[in-house]
């Protein structure tokens, strides 16, 4: 019988970071929705990193567009659960800015005017465009948003290759039955050489009906 939680850590690539080097380290992050629509896996995502980088807070989270049928434009509603949570996670001092993926001007519009804590970036994919759209240029300079570029796959990782990638770690365990949740992508930059020191992966799943 399996425990309820199984952690699996890749100890020699975690690097936790020196609480005397921490003003010298910028701690980015990039959030991917996979699969449950629980806006607690924001949290959970964010309480994750703080603990396995040994810091208390984030100096910035990107969400990417939470997964949506096919043929369903994504809307105000789809986002809103989860910016609440990065809102309440702003006010409790766990995040310092949150930012936003691959929304048009439209919906980064609608987005900003709903908000509480106002989105500082958004991320365009630069598979989908080589040149920014001059109306999110231009509302994005209006209201101070820094536009960003990305070419994350839409898709970081399906459920298929999780379970299969389960099957080679645990060959004894039912790997069908775990489905990912999210999927969290953290840097930590040096601020004054702006290196890179140390990049990783967290992510989290869950065992269906569990």
């Amino acid at each position: 019988e399996f425990p309820d939680v199984l952690e699996c850590t890749v100890s020699h690539a975690v690097e936790k970071i020196n609480p005397d080097e921490r003003e010298e380290m910028k701690v980015s992050a990039k959030l991917f929705i996979v699969g449950s629509n629980s806006s607690s896996s924001t949290r959970n995502a964010v309480d994750m990193a703080c603990s396995v980088l040994g810091v208390a807070q984030l100096d910035s989270v990107i969400i990417a567009s939470p997964p949506i049928e096919d043929g369903v434009n994504l809307s105000l509603e789809h986002l809103q659960p989860y910016w609440e949570e990065l809102e309440n996670l702003v006010q409790s001092k766990k995040i310092v800015a949150i930012g936003t993926s691959d929304l048009d001007k439209t919906q980064l519009e609608q987005l900003y005017q709903w908000a509480q804590v106002k989105p500082n970036s958004n991320q365009v994919n630069l598979a989908s465009c080589c040149v920014m759209p001059p109306d999110l240029t231009a509302f994005a300079k209006q209201f101070d948003i820094q536009l960003l570029t990305h070419n994350d796959p839409k898709e970081l990782l399906s459920e298929a290759s999780f379970q299969e990638a389960l099957k080679e770690s645990i060959p004894d365990i039912q790997a069908h039955e775990w489905v990912p949740l999210w999927l969290l992508r953290y840097s930590v930059i040096v601020k004054s050489r702006g290196i890179i020191k140390s990049k990783g992966y967290i992510l989290q799943a869950k065992r269906r009906g569990s």
